[in-house]
């Protein structure tokens, strides 16, 4: 699969997640089989350029390419400077959010709220092609399948989008009301690809391989987009991959191998946020990592408290050296259930 001039190494691909898809879990995830990742969005508004927040999300090095840039915003000129902003910057290819549902964002009439506006959406995707396309950059766009259940224009949009030159386009199938409640629908991402002919990526629910599959399937999409589920979990790229091809499943990760790929992972993170904000902002990631596995909840209250970055990288040092002591590999499905049970029973106290 291609984009632009970008030929990427497989059809799975890491959602744009704000305070999730930072620098170091892009890394992760594409070393652990995803074919392209998409960073945090960024703003288009110049007077928030300089602050810390926009520049660690700015901050590509070491990422492995192409640089997937997402930006929002609700001015068409605004979104075209901050197109340039970015590819100024390392970004080799440009996403527009119009698939954000968080209210901050579309209180302000960016993210999916801009697919209420059809004529200001298509103006935006219009001013950042303009921009990007003598640059050599392609533009891409995420977006849900409308505003509400009853506005459902994802179709509409998509044709409009095309013929502004936008290269790929992905589609979580719920729509802007629906937040990330309920569940994903396809038939709205099917009739999207059957009616464009750029790229489709599906998006939305997508937990488990047998579930990429289907989706690969029924939608026709060339590729899917996993974001939720790669929390606490970004091997799941690889598992998606080996199941595609083989029809088999991969045996889950060794306790060890997610010990060394967590640590690792979070001296990644306090590089890019430094000491202070990175003990704090790597709990998260922590608390995924733990959530379903025997004394996890507990070690995540204890992980909360900490503030030293070599408490921290300890503690889970130790956390995953208890479990391997009891398991070889990392439970997965009704197995992780059923020890966090025998747990709670105190059988594995």
């Amino acid at each position: 699969m291609n984009i632009g001039p970008y030929v990427l190494a497989n059809n799975l691909f890491a959602a744009p997640m704000a305070g999730v898809t930072d620098r170091p879990f892009r890394r992760l995830c594409k070393s652990l089989g995803a074919g392209y990742a998409v960073s945090e969005m960024v703003t288009s508004r110049r007077d928030l350029w300089d602050t810390l927040k926009t520049s660690r999300r700015a901050n590509h090095d070491g990422e492995v390419a192409p640089i997937a840039v997402q930006i929002a915003g609700t001015d068409a000129l605004m979104m075209a400077e901050a197109a340039a902003f970015n590819i100024d910057r390392g970004a080799q290819i440009i996403d527009i959010n119009m698939g954000c549902p968080a209210k901050k964002v579309c209180n302000k009439w960016a993210g999916s709220a801009l697919m209420q506006d059809e004529p200001l959406a298509l103006a935006i995707a219009e001013a950042v092609v303009a921009v990007c396309a003598p640059r050599g950059v392609p533009v891409t766009l995420k977006m849900r399948t409308g505003w509400a259940e009853s506005h459902k224009n994802a179709v509409a949009l998509a044709l409009g989008f095309e013929s502004a030159g936008v290269q790929m386009l992905s589609v979580h199938g719920r729509t802007r009301e629906q937040g990330y409640k309920g569940h994903a629908e396809y038939d709205t991402i099917a009739a999207v690809k059957a009616a464009v002919r750029i790229p489709v990526v599906a998006n939305g629910d997508i937990t488990t391989p047998e579930k990429a599959r289907d989706v690969l399937a029924y939608t026709r999409a060339d590729a899917v987009m996993i974001g939720r589920a790669a929390q606490g979990r970004p091997w799941i790229f690889r598992e998606i991959a080996h199941f595609l091809e083989t029809g088999t499943h991969l045996a889950p990760p060794l306790v060890a191998e997610v010990k060394r790929l967590l640590l690792d992972h979070l001296v990644d993170h306090y590089e890019l946020y430094g000491t202070f904000t990175g003990v704090r902002t790597a709990r998260k990631h922590i608390g995924w990592y733990v959530k379903s596995l025997p004394g996890g909840e507990d070690f995540r209250g204890r992980m909360n408290l900490i503030e030293d970055c070599e408490a921290q990288l300890q503690g889970v040092a130790d956390f995953f050296d208890v479990l391997g002591a009891r398991m070889d590999r990392m439970p997965v499905g009704a197995d992780a259930q059923a020890i966090q049970d025998k747990t709670i029973e105190g059988e594995l106290a």
